[in-house]
């Protein structure tokens, strides 16, 4: 494989407008946004669909909720979230002995433009995943996840997407940190050769549809969390490419 990253013509690894599709990704993010901002019945429909009522022990408060997330403790999808959740590390590690390798072989004309896209990768997942999602939103957001709101069995209030008027101390729900990783995967098939990308990228985006898919069934997050965390990688993946182009570019072209 590592041949083909090495070999790989530049004609054949740019991406096509790559800021056109920033803008236009960032722009249906911000849609999507409003979208769930102004209407929060879609997230609690769907959080409704997947939790089950139980009776109240009569030693419970009037009024307060009783029941469970049906998949939350199912043993299939603790399973498969311990494999998914596994993948990001790996690509990681052959993200980062892809350039080693073309250093070995190439020496000082290591830098490839497949290299480069390896780079823009790594760069995308530790801005986006890392530093927006994981330290930013996720610890200041302080929306409650579905199971700890009152609406389903836990203390706190319900708060709308986007908005930062919640009672989560840490690690909240605004937006799902596996679900832009996973959407950080899907960014990856772009990478893969030609004869890789039809074996290796149909499996890969089935995992990272799957990925979102169980933290809202799991009751882990709304689906406005899923949606708008998947879709930020895309969208921090294309910002970070078109970056990288433009000033990137020039030195491409040198021998």
């Amino acid at each position: 494989m590592y041949d083909d990253y090495a070999a790989y013509p530049k004609h054949a690894t740019s991406f096509s407008k790559p800021l056109a599709s920033f803008l236009a990704l960032f722009v249906f993010w911000c849609l999507l946004l409003l979208l769930f901002n102004r209407f929060p019945q879609i997230d609690l429909s769907v959080a409704r669909s997947v939790f089950t009522n139980a009776p109240c022990a009569s030693t419970d408060p009037a009024g307060e909720v009783c029941g469970m997330f049906a998949y939350d403790k199912d043993r299939l999808f603790v399973f498969l979230r311990s494999i998914t959740l596994a993948l990001p590390y790996i690509a990681v590690a052959v993200l980062l002995a892809v350039p080693f390798l073309s250093w070995r072989k190439l020496g000082s004309h290591w830098r490839t433009p497949k290299i480069d896209q390896c780079i823009v990768a790594l760069l995308s997942l530790a801005l986006g995943c890392g530093l927006i999602v994981n330290l930013a939103l996720k610890g200041f957001s302080g929306r409650p996840r579905p199971r700890n709101t009152d609406l389903f069995g836990g203390t706190l209030d319900f708060v709308q997407a986007g908005s930062f008027a919640g009672k989560c101390l840490r690690n909240c729900s605004f937006i799902s940190g596996e679900a832009s990783s996973a959407g950080w995967l899907l960014c990856l098939i772009l990478l893969l050769p030609p004869r890789w990308r039809l074996p290796l990228g149909v499996p890969l985006a089935v995992v990272s549809i799957m990925m979102p898919t169980m933290r809202v069934l799991t009751g882990a997050h709304y689906l406005s969390d899923a949606v708008l965390g998947w879709l930020s990688s895309l969208v921090i993946f294309a910002a970070v490419l078109t970056v990288f182009e433009i000033f990137g570019s020039r030195s491409l072209r040198q021998p």
